[in-house]
């Protein structure tokens, strides 16, 4: 399937995207990548490094004409999120994801098609292969574990690069340069609750919630989109309302940077009650498909028949329920200095219970740390007033914003040269990895910019065939204009 994504121009990125596609990379596990990048690097005779974490650095000279330059750091992750549809049979964990061209649109055939952030090192693969590209002397980054905890870049080796200048390839918007971004931190909930077995005469239903778009818990969480794991709630509290239930499974969402698309929960009631119930049901079913109907039009709820097990309590029922509708989730404050900018937010991503065993999973954002202790603090303190036992992990700082970076002068003016308009200057809600290396080297001056993708973390991911194109001519082009190092 990739032959075709192969004949696109610039054929050079394309190849290279192709090739890095077709080596399963999820995040930590990504030592084939590693392999990969290191094969890659000793195959073009140039200098290649790794530090204790797993990181790969891959250093080439300038070109002629460029030795008096600034050397400059390309950097993008190797891992990918990887989510499916669920009616399609693939393994992440030992299959290429498979191509497809779409008009003017690459997209993955049921998968997550990893241009996030596959086409930012494509790209600086081009750039390393090239014999003909004007650039300065070159420090490419391949960092590891950017989804699930930026692992790579927190303990990138401090002693490793020597450039002052870093191109982050990690963004989404082709009219955009980002110079901040948000950072966050994992909130989970856990606790174990007894089960028993409800009696006779009870009846056992499986609710589901599926359809859903989906999408990046940081660059989608403003578009209102449905949340499986509070629909699903929704639902059981409707029913609680007008009976007594008692729940015995829940499974919803997957990963803590993906918005929840699909979500399940088993409960059981008193046959006696059916009527109640299921009214219930169909109401707030009703309720919530006109809520979401412009925006979610595949939304599909359904209740079934399913086999009946142990069961909570009616009480530890209600009362979790109770704190999942309590865990704010969506948009949590908007910035006042960035006009529509999202500061802070909450994803309510990952839920589950089995035989008594229940955990919530939340990814808390925010650009500002004052405010991302307070929403910590909220979708915790929930947590506590349920009985759970609550961790905080995984914590990495925002990206705090210079409008008078040099590198920014710079690439703006590139970009209002080459497409006769200024770029969109921004700050955005996604955890970039510039905090966090920018802590590990202060005084680093970073931009961050990409082609456009749509829909990342979602098997709905695709990558705009002539943005790649825009993306690829504004990176040569500012590596042209680095300026010469002082002596």
């Amino acid at each position: 399937m990739s032959d075709a994504v192969r004949k696109l121009e610039p054929k050079s990125v394309w190849n290279h995207f192709a090739d890095l596609n077709a080596v399963p990379r999820p995040s930590k596990k990504e030592e084939r990548v590693r392999q990969f990048m290191v094969d890659f690097g000793e195959k073009l005779q140039l200098e290649v490094l790794q530090d204790a974490i797993g990181n790969v650095i891959i250093k080439k000279p300038a070109t002629a004409g460029m030795e008096d330059r600034k050397s400059v750091i390309l950097q993008s992750h190797l891992d990918m999120v990887h989510q499916k549809n669920n009616d399609t049979h693939f393994d992440f964990d030992t299959q290429g994801i498979e191509m497809l061209v779409d008009g003017n649109i690459v997209k993955a055939n049921g998968t997550t098609l990893g241009a996030d952030n596959g086409m930012g090192v494509a790209a600086i693969m081009a750039l390393l292969s090239s014999d003909s590209i004007a650039h300065p002397a070159i420090e490419a980054l391949f960092t590891i574990d950017e989804e699930t905890g930026m692992t790579g870049a927190k303990e990138l080796d401090k002693s490793i690069l020597t450039s002052s200048i870093l191109l982050n390839l990690d963004t989404e918007e082709d009219d955009e340069i980002d110079i901040g971004c948000a950072g966050g931190i994992d909130v989970t909930g856990e606790k174990t609750y007894e089960t028993a077995d409800p009696g006779s005469n009870f009846l056992t239903k499986k609710i589901t919630v599926k359809g859903l778009k989906g999408g990046h818990s940081g660059m989608d969480i403003h578009k209102g989109l449905g949340n499986a794991n509070k629909m699903a709630t929704r639902l059981m509290d409707a029913m609680q309302n007008n009976g007594t239930i008692h729940l015995q499974e829940f499974n919803g969402g997957s990963l803590r940077n993906a918005i929840p698309r699909e979500a399940s929960g088993v409960v059981r009631f008193r046959e006696s009650e059916l009527k109640s119930v299921h009214d219930a049901f169909d109401r707030c079913k009703t309720a919530i498909e006109n809520e979401y109907k412009s925006i979610e039009p595949k939304l599909h709820i359904s209740i079934e028949d399913a086999t009946g097990e142990k069961v909570l309590s009616a009480n530890d029922t209600k009362h979790l329920i109770y704190m999942m509708l309590g865990i704010p989730n969506g948009v949590y404050r908007w910035s006042p200095d960035f006009e529509d900018l999202v500061e802070a937010s909450n994803n309510l991503a990952r839920v589950t219970l089995k035989d008594g065993a229940f955990e919530a999973a939340c990814l808390t954002r925010s650009s500002v740390e004052s405010v991302k202790d307070d929403l910590k603090g909220s979708v915790g303190g929930v947590m506590e007033l349920a009985g759970m036992n609550v961790s905080m992990t995984g914590d990495y700082p925002g990206w705090e914003p210079k409008p008078d970076s040099a590198i920014l002068k710079i690439a703006s003016a590139k970009y209002t040269e080459l497409f006769s308009k200024e770029p969109r200057v921004v700050a955005c809600h996604a955890g970039l990895e510039c905090g966090i290396l920018g802590e590990r080297y202060p005084g680093m001056d970073m931009i961050s910019f990409g082609p456009n993708i749509r829909g990342p973390h979602s098997p709905d991911e695709h990558v705009e065939i002539d943005s790649v194109q825009k993306f690829w001519k504004l990176l040569q082009e500012i590596l042209k204009e680095i300026p010469v190092e002082k002596k």
